[in-house]
């Protein structure tokens, strides 16, 4: 008989919330003209548009944005010339322009979006960079969540809270408001993207949105966590999937801070799969990361840099009946006196994911020492209605002393928490 694994389910309940906006870039469609067309493509017409307003217009016009927005944005004005600026370049209007010009040029190619707006799950969690003036035994942390908005877009948003040493959890206030970051795309082509934040007050004003053609459908199931290199400096990584409408692909994304970040892709054969999670720590000097790599099983991988992915070793096959669909991790290997814990997601009959764990070797961990037989998670009559039914998933858990902290959503709708003791769920595995 598998031990009764007892679960804490906390009553908080984070929705997606229509009302959080952020600015970010808009670019009308465009038809090319023909090939030695005189005729303006729409973003020059667009700005042409603009120039030829008297300045009565311009200042009216203006006025108008920034009495309606700036309620909604801090320093919007700003945001809008950096707006400006940033597409300043391909435009061809070479003659000189007022500052009200560029700000309405700059209001012109921006929009609200609500990031949120339709659904906020997947989440992960990591021990907050800043533990100052935290009670013994208690944990400050990072929470990631995947917020969804229009045309079912997915960008990346944050929230923090406390977990005490009871092991009760609170969540601070998410701010009204949400700030559009600093944009600085990297040379060669697809390269990457660097964000900065610094203007953000709060950690949950910080919304990272698709920039890149790669990730212009959406960034998926961002997987966080706290990496410890050999000599002990720390940085926070996270693997995501990166959907361009047409492929997939894994990216990372790397901040010391969680004020300036650095998005970048993989490279290697394995980096067109999803749901990669690497381990917080070089193992035998190498990196490591668990992947899918036939969306079936869950496989190891070892790399001597952090970008370059190839071919790895299956570990974990699909053996319970909650499971024999397919296999995935549900986040970053914690490392725990016992070895390398992972929480699991199965996929079973009517397509219903459930959340599982097994333990890995701490020296070795493409050997299994144990795994649960039953879920720990499943959906059942209040957990299994939403955007998409009968799903439970997480990208992320950690330990406090020995309470296992699992942030998890439902049905691709809503996030919630469920805690429980470590040492019940490590008697729960069966050995293998």
């Amino acid at each position: 008989m598998t031990p009764e694994i007892a679960l804490n389910h906390s009553p908080i309940l984070l929705h997606a919330d229509p009302l959080r906006v952020v600015l970010r870039p808009f670019t009308p469609a465009d038809d090319p003209p023909p090939p030695g067309s005189a005729v303006p493509g729409r973003a020059q017409g667009l700005a042409n548009r603009v120039l030829a307003l008297s300045a009565q217009d311009l200042d009216d016009e203006l006025a108008r944005v920034i009495a309606n927005f700036s309620d909604r944005h801090r320093n919007i004005a700003d945001v809008l010339l950096r707006r400006f600026h940033a597409i300043a370049g391909t435009l061809i209007a070479d003659q000189p322009m007022s500052l009200t010009q560029q700000h309405l040029i700059g209001a012109y190619f921006s929009e609200e979006y609500a990031f949120e707006a339709a659904a906020l799950f997947n989440p992960s969690i990591v021990a907050h960079p800043d533990q100052s003036h935290v009670a013994p035994g208690a944990l400050r942390f990072i929470l990631s969540l995947r917020g969804v908005g229009e045309g079912h877009i997915s960008s990346i948003a944050f929230r923090t809270g406390m977990i005490g040493a009871d092991g009760s959890i609170t969540l601070d206030p998410a701010s009204p408001l949400a700030t559009s970051p600093h944009i600085e795309i990297l040379q060669p082509d697809d390269s990457g993207v660097r964000l900065s934040c610094r203007e953000c007050r709060d950690l949950s004003e910080i919304v990272i949105f698709p920039i890149t053609l790669q990730q212009s459908h959406g960034i998926e199931d961002l997987r966080l966590v706290r990496f410890v290199e050999d000599d002990g400096a720390v940085t926070y990584l996270g693997t995501y999937t990166a959907c361009s409408g047409q492929d997939i692909r894994e990216e990372l994304l790397q901040t010391n801070d969680f004020s300036t970040f650095l998005l970048t892709p993989f490279r290697g054969t394995a980096a067109v799969n999803k749901g990669m999670a690497l381990f917080p720590r070089r193992i035998g000097g190498r990196y490591a990361t668990l992947g899918r790599l036939d969306h079936e099983n869950i496989w190891l991988l070892r790399s001597d840099d952090l970008r370059d992915w190839d071919d790895g070793t299956k570990i974990l096959s699909p053996r319970w009946m909650w499971e024999f669909v397919q296999l995935g991790n549900c986040g970053s290997p914690i490392e725990i006196d016992e070895g390398w814990l992972v929480l699991i997601h199965g996929v079973g009959p009517v397509r219903n994911y459930c959340v599982g764990a097994c333990l890995l070797d701490k020296e070795d961990p493409a050997k299994v020492l144990g795994r649960l037989a039953v879920p720990l998670l499943r959906p059942g009559a209040l957990e299994r209605d939403g955007y998409v039914p009968n799903v439970i998933y997480s990208c992320g858990a950690l330990v406090n002393g020995r309470t296992l902290i699992l942030p998890y959503a439902v049905a691709d709708s809503f996030s919630t928490f469920a805690t429980l003791a470590l040492d019940d769920l490590l008697a729960a595995m069966i050995p293998e």
